[in-house]
């Protein structure tokens, strides 16, 4: 297992547009792949639970990959959460 924490840059958070891009991304791995902010984990493969987080600009969030490709995951999805999308 491998976990990173990064920072969401984004100025509007995670709202729905990046969450879809990220889901879909994640689910391209055949690894898990969890969220954490503060004492929520979600599944990373679901909208609603990245949704349920509420990220926000600032906000902190560990990435977690399990399995097989998580090396790859985790750079890739680590991308994600410290992008800025257009809107």
């Amino acid at each position: 297992m491998l976990s990173q924490t990064y920072t969401v840059i984004h100025p509007s958070g995670f709202h729905a547009r990046p969450t879809k891009l990220f889901v879909h991304a994640a689910t391209q791995f055949p690894c898990k792949v969890n969220l954490i902010k503060g004492t929520k984990k979600v599944n990373g493969k679901s909208s609603l639970g990245l949704l349920a987080l509420g990220l926000a600009k600032g906000d902190e969030v560990t990435l977690e990959v399990d399995g097989e490709r998580e090396e790859e995951a985790l750079k890739e999805l680590g991308a994600m959460l410290t992008k800025i999308y257009e809107e």
